[in-house]
């Protein structure tokens, strides 16, 4: 029996009747065998991911993946296809100031083999951390940000040199500019130490000992032009003791959960789970069903 040669066709756009028939019929009628299918509807958007086998595929790849952006233009939809073998491990670059906790937490879970991805170098506008990247075997490069805009010129050829898919940005304490938000649409992720919307902007941990809160947490989030309000990806909570806890332990038990709950969004994009459809963060838990399929 001739080995498999998976690859996977993943479709989204407009919801509507017949789109699932559509492309099994084509794909069908090349010699695709379609292995394992997900589909959802999320906010009026379909989304399907296929894993199919091409080795008895009757003509050539490009040929095939012309015929299906081809339908996913008459059926208004975006269509990409991926073959498992050339699934390039996405790069990640580290954004940070002086706080160590989340770097830490990254490069552990990194080094642990926890991430579908390489870190690849860490950036920052401090000096602070290069022991902490350089102890991992990282390149580390910082620039003082006193010059916003030489700084963030600075920080996007970094970006680019690194060839990054991903940028993380591990308590990075500066406001990035619309101009990187666009070169790294959906590819940021950032921590804040609140359960967002709640307590926007700064000092979060002290706002809500103030309030006196019982629960607060910190939020993963993809970075938008509008600060703090870019969709979410993931959320966890801590309690309070009003009454008790000082701010002080407020903000400890808060920098406790920041690295975790970064690390695990981290691994959420690398692993394929997440996509934003209508400034909405939808879970494609296909994906990683079909990638350990393949390991």
């Amino acid at each position: 029996m001739a080995t498999p040669v998976k690859a996977v066709v993943s479709v989204i756009g407009r919801d509507q009747k017949g789109v699932v028939a559509r492309f099994a019929t084509y794909l069908a009628e090349h010699g695709v065998n379609i292995l394992d299918l997900e589909q959802q509807v999320a906010h009026g958007q379909f989304l399907m991911d296929m894993l199919v086998d091409l080795v008895e595929l009757d003509l050539s790849l490009d040929e095939l993946i012309t015929g299906l952006l081809k339908l996913g233009v008459d059926v208004g939809m975006d269509v990409r296809v991926s073959l498992h073998d050339q699934r390039r491990r996405k790069r990640v670059a580290v954004l940070v100031s002086k706080e160590p906790h989340c770097l830490k937490q990254l490069i552990d879970d990194w080094q642990a083999g926890h991430y579908r991805g390489e870190l690849v170098g860490v950036l920052g506008n401090h000096p602070d951390l290069e022991p902490v990247a350089k102890a991992a075997g990282l390149p580390f490069a910082y620039k003082t940000a006193t010059d916003k805009g030489a700084h963030f010129e600075w920080m996007l050829e970094q970006l680019k040199a690194m060839d990054a898919d991903l940028v993380v940005l591990a308590r990075y304490m500066q406001i990035v500019p619309p101009q990187m938000v666009e070169a790294f649409r959906y590819k940021i992720i950032n921590i804040h130490p609140s359960l967002l919307p709640y307590f926007p902007g700064a000092r979060p941990y002290h706002q809500a000992w103030e309030q006196g809160v019982r629960v607060t947490g910190c939020t993963a989030h993809f970075v938008t032009e509008a600060l703090d309000e870019g969709p979410i990806i993931l959320q966890d909570v801590f309690h309070i003791d009003v009454g008790k806890d000082s701010a002080s332990d407020v903000r400890k038990k808060g920098v406790e959960l920041e690295s975790r709950v970064l690390s695990q969004a981290v691994q959420m994009f690398l692993d394929e789970k997440l996509v934003v459809v209508e400034d909405k963060v939808v879970f494609r838990p296909g994906l990683t069903r079909f990638l350990e399929h393949a390991e």
